[in-house]
């Protein structure tokens, strides 16, 4: 995933926070907000990975970029021209480390589907 297609600063997720919608799932939270700036633009992603998923900031950087690689995987069904902040819920870091990456596709799948659908 590059830089580019990333948010990093505080006030882009605080827009998608206020001024988009959210869907949940068991693992995920998924807020997004339509660009009008640039409709047909790369979708951009923040992660969210609170202390609440684990108080050790080695798994939190560990989900990180699992999630970061999931992203990519389903590029395609990502609708272009939002942004995105995934958060992650309390309760996933143990099954994204044992159940390994087709686990967390899923995951991610779900909490998209329902994106689209609304």
């Amino acid at each position: 995933m590059q830089r580019r297609n990333r948010l990093s600063r505080s006030r882009d997720f605080d827009a998608v926070y206020r001024q988009g919608r959210s869907v949940s799932t068991r693992y995920f939270t998924l807020h997004w907000f339509p660009r009008e700036d640039d409709a047909d633009g790369e979708p951009r992603l923040g992660l969210a990975v609170p202390k609440a998923v684990s108080s050790n900031a080695v798994v939190r950087n560990r989900v990180k970029r699992q999630l970061r690689a999931t992203w990519e995987e389903l590029h395609e069904r990502i609708r272009p021209g939002r942004d995105y902040v995934l958060v992650a819920r309390p309760g996933l870091a143990e099954p994204a480390g044992s159940r390994g990456h087709e686990w967390l596709v899923e995951q991610m799948a779900e909490v998209l589907g329902k994106s689209t659908a609304s």
